[in-house]
Order: C-alpha cells, then structure tokens, then sequence
C-alpha cells in the first residue's frame, strides 16, 4: 500500500479520534464508486469543544466560493466512463470587512462520515464534530478591490481539499485567491454538486493504486496520476482567468467572475503530497505558472525539463526528506532545478504536519508520537514559509525568512547539498 494512503488512515485515527485510541487504523476496505451516504444523526457538538481553522494573519477578511469545474476535452483517467474530468473547487479570496455572510462549510456530514466510514472510525467517532470545525471565510462576502495573484491547491492523494483550508484563508487573507481542488475519485469522499443534484464520489483511483502488482507499479500510476492533477492546475487557470472557456463548461461553471479579481501574470501552484508533485509538474508544463512549492511530496512525476528555473519550495519532513533520506526523488529533482529554489525540513513534523489534521488534533489534545511537533507551531511554519514564498515570488516582495535559518523558527533547516 501506498504510504500516502496508509499515512492518511493513521494520522487521521491519531488526531481526531479519543486519546485513549491507540491502534493505526487502515484505510482498506473504504468504498469504491459513487455511494451515497446519508447524513448521521449525531447531535452537533457545543461551541466549548468545537475545533476551528486558526485566524488567518492577513489584512484582509476572507471569502469562499465553491464551483464544480467540468473539462469536456478530457475524460476521467480512473473511471473513463463516468464521461469528463471533474474538480470541485473551493475559491478563497480576500474581501472587505464587515458586510453580512455565512460562515463557509468546512466538510459536509456526508463527506465527513464517508472518510470516518474508509478508517473504520464512523461508529466511534461522530462525523458532526469533522463536519463542524469553524472556519473563518465568509460566502458572499464582498472581494477586495483591484487584481490579485492567483494560487491553485492540490491536496494528499486519498484527502479532501479541506485538509488545506489553514493554507488557503491565509494566503487569502493576504491579498491571494486561491483555488482548493478536489480531483474525482482520488479522495475518501468529496460531494459533486450541479445542476444534476449531488453525489457523493470516492476513492476509486486508492484501489487502482494499491492494486498494482509491484511497487514500480504503484509508483507508475502516482506519477501518471500527478500528471493528470497538473493538467486539473491548468483547466482550473483557464477557467478562473477566462482562458478558452467556450459554452461546454457547463452550467455548473460560475467561474467568470473571477477574472476580473485575478492578474494573469502572477500564478503560482502548491499541494501537498501527491498534489505537490503535480504542483511543480503544472510549473513545467504551463508557461503561465511562475512557481511552485511541494509540501513533503514524492517526485513520483519528474518535473518536465522547461520548468526547471521556475522558482521552487521543498518543505519537507526531517525524517524522509534530508539529503540523506530514503526518498532520492528529492535530492535528484534538487540538482536538476536551475531557477530559485529552497529546500527546508522541520524537525518533529510528519507528512501531515503541513495541513490541518495535527492543527485539529492539538485542539482536541492528541499529537502523533512519530511527529511531536506541536499542532499550533505546524500552522505556523506552513503558512509563514509558503506565503512568503509566493510573496517573494509573484510579488517580488523582500522575504529574508527565505534567506537562512533564523532564531524565531528553530525546527526549520535549510539544505543546499
């Protein structure tokens, strides 16, 4: 099994279920297709032990917009006959305070349940208290005036796009729109919605991995699969910049508006796991992309040749990804990139550290042994080191935390082998 996927059930089990909860869970046995599951009758938790998505740092409010995305020129690469290729987005971008707005859904009951149902974890723990962390982005809430740079997100291989809501309403908050994806049959569950209805979508493409007979295989179809995500990073820039979108997007589509809000000439692109990957192949393969930055990421996919000066992130963990460590895709790619490029590592992190789940973990009381890193201090460096990278970047904006290790951020390393 890939560890990106067995990976996902432990930590998951770990962060959020009852401390007294000690065995790794498996994500083997979740459902395959497009069950439906219906909403769990477990009463919504109080206020006092809710879990919450901390405040973003940025000048501005932050707003959400969800879109489903349809590109009619491919068909899906793991179920070729469910027909095109479909992404669910989540736009964050900055907004003007005040003025009225509900606060933005973190995951539905339904997608909440469905992954506590793929770790075998739905009978213990209520899928209303997943569902009701509290976010800070506002639906409806007015932009911010002028032009903003762009960002696409790619989340881990078997995850939602929520794991990265942290992320996403803090680059929003400062002066970034950010377009969270998920890619079909590629998470534990995620609802598509349009004007067909709804319908809940999971994990197909995990099977299909795990299923390779050899572990070349497995790695085969990871690489095959950021390729597929890179081209997802692209259709969703032309959509939200107005590039060729003609009239089979779809009435679902309602991604015109935002090309007023964005500057074409500042796109970045980010994920983690298998969605950094895609991350730094979209950088390769679309001209438009300027940078990218890979959280903790194998290389499953090389970067193409043509974006190898792009400036690049690798923020990583210590224990697989110092020059040294098992994972020789880093070190390889590093001596291929020819641009700006930074390598960091975090001492006490684990692959999860750069989303929410060890953020929502360390509120409820539960931090991972093998990542002792505190879930507070994990928020803190993702978010400071990625927007300062697409800051300096897209921005051109003076970063000297990018310049070498400082005092206030001791478990973060810089390498240059």
């Amino acid at each position: 099994m890939i560890r990106t996927h067995r990976a996902a059930a432990a930590l998951l089990a770990t962060a959020l279920l009852a401390p007294a909860t000690t065995a790794c869970a498996s994500a083997e046995g979740a459902p395959a297709g497009g069950a439906h599951i219906g909403r769990t009758s477990a009463a919504a938790p109080s206020d006092a032990g809710r879990l919450f998505v901390p405040q973003p740092t940025g000048r501005w409010a932050v707003g959400r917009d969800t879109l489903r995305l349809t590109d009619e020129k491919r068909r899906d690469p793991w179920v070729p006959s469910a027909g095109p290729r479909r992404l669910m987005a989540s736009v964050f971008y900055p907004a003007r305070h005040g003025g009225r707005g509900d606060t933005a859904r973190y995951l539905s009951v339904e997608e909440a349940e469905l992954l506590l149902k793929g770790l075998k974890r739905d009978a213990s723990f209520p899928a209303a208290r997943l569902a009701s962390v509290r976010t800070n982005a506002r639906t409806g809430a007015r932009p911010a005036p002028g032009k903003h740079p762009l960002v696409v997100l790619s989340p881990g291989f078997s995850l939602h796009r929520a794991t990265l809501t942290t992320l996403a309403e803090e680059l929003a908050s400062h002066g970034y729109v950010v377009a969270l994806l998920d890619h079909a049959y590629e998470s534990f569950g995620t609802a598509f919605t349009g004007p067909a209805g709804r319908r809940t979508l999971t994990c197909v493409a995990c099977g299909i991995v795990e299923d390779a007979p050899t572990d070349a295989g497995e790695k085969r179809r990871l690489a095959r699969a950021a390729r597929d995500r890179a081209a997802d990073i692209s259709f969703t820039v032309d959509r939200l910049t107005g590039a060729g979108r003609d009239a089979r997007s779809g009435t679902g589509d309602r991604s015109a508006r935002w090309a007023a809000l964005i500057d074409v000439r500042r796109i970045g692109a980010a994920g983690h796991s298998l969605g950094g990957n895609a991350a730094a192949v979209a950088a390769g393969t679309d001209r438009r992309i300027r940078a990218a930055a890979n959280l903790d990421g194998t290389f499953f996919a090389s970067v193409p040749r043509s974006g190898l000066g792009r400036p690049t992130l690798m923020l990583g963990t210590r224990k697989d990804h110092t020059p040294h460590a098992a994972d020789t895709t880093w070190p390889r790619t590093w001596q291929r990139l020819h641009g700006w490029k930074r390598w960091l590592t975090v001492t006490g992190s684990g692959h999860f550290t750069f989303i929410d789940l060890p953020i929502l973990g360390g509120q409820a009381g539960v931090t991972d042994p093998g990542a002792p890193l505190s879930g507070k201090r994990s928020g803190e460096i993702t978010t400071r080191y990625v927007t300062a990278f697409f800051d300096r970047q897209l921005r051109a904006l003076p970063r000297p935390l990018l310049d070498g290790p400082s005092p206030e951020n001791p478990e973060v390393d810089f390498h240059a082998p």
